[in-house]
This record gives structure tokens, sequence and C-alpha cells, in this order.
């Protein structure tokens, strides 16, 4: 079966069970151990998933055999990063996620790909992302899908390894 993605609301129940699938597990992996409740109520409050929607931004549900399975968000930045000496209009990937039942079935290509189109129809020329050491599924994805690593464009106690690639 083939895989269906839809801009979405980050607060609809299938996108808000999504985002805190998401917490959970990048949070899990964080700590090395389950993440408690309230580790993933932190992550989710004030975590400007509002802006998700337009005109700032947008957030993107993956469907898999009927089931709610994939999630991502674009955020234009302003002012735009500089990366590699230009700043074009950039949008910034966040929140990917494939919950495990679904990866390695193209949902991941499938979900950048709607992103992708939803930075263009944003405006963006380049989108960028960060990501840590130890998300090494994503790290790979990104790499398949056309994303550089490029040098650091920000800080933060998450951001270990920076991606970009022009739309």
């Amino acid at each position: 079966m083939s895989w269906i993605m839809t801009a979405e609301r980050p607060d609809t129940p299938d996108a808000s069970l999504l985002r805190r699938d998401y917490y959970d597990e990048v949070a899990s992996r964080w700590y090395g151990r389950p993440a408690t409740e309230a580790e993933i109520e932190q992550g989710l409050t004030d975590d400007g998933a509002g802006q998700l929607a337009l005109p700032t931004g947008d957030f993107v549900v993956g469907r898999y055999e009927g089931r709610p399975a994939a999630c991502g968000g674009v955020l234009l930045c302003s002012p735009a990063p500089v990366i590699d000496g230009t700043s074009p209009a950039t949008a910034e990937l966040t929140r990917i996620y494939v919950r495990p039942f679904a990866r390695g079935t193209g949902g991941g290509g499938a979900l950048l790909n709607a992103l992708e189109d939803a930075a263009r129809r944003l405006g963006a020329r380049r989108l960028a992302l960060d990501t840590r050491h130890d998300l090494v599924e994503a790290r790979g994805l990104y790499a398949k899908h056309g994303y550089r690593e490029v040098a650091p464009y920000g800080e933060g106690p998450f951001r270990e390894r920076w991606f970009a690639k022009e739309l």
C-alpha cells in the first residue's frame, strides 16, 4: 500500500499523537532510557508547533495503510541562516518522524518530498535542518535524499549536525 501525505495543523488528533511519539523517541534516546511522561510533556510545551501553519510554516502527516505513521514540519527562517556564505530564503525542517512499524517502506522519502513541496510554496529556495549525532537513521535519510552536511549555523544543546539542500 502507498503512503498518503496531507498538510494538517500540528494540533489535530493524529498530528498531536505523532508529535508525542516523536518527543518520546528523541528524549528516550537522549536520556538512554524510556522518557517519562513529564519529559515528553516538557518537550511538547511551548515547542513552537503553532508556527507550523501558514503563513510561517506547514506541517505534514503521513498515513501508511490508513494509519498515521509519519510527520514533519517546515518553518520559514527569519532571518535566513548564512550557509556557505549565502542566505537565500530558507525554511527549516523540524520534527521529522516515522513510526517504527512503517520504517523501511519509503515513508521518510515521501515525507521529505512533501515537506520540500511545502517549503517551495512558502517561497523557500533552501531547506536546512539540524539533528543529533545519535539520530543515525535520520542522518542517513537526509544524505540519501540530497541533503549535505554543512558548517553549524546555530547553537543549542540538541544541535550537533547540520544539513542543507537547495530547492
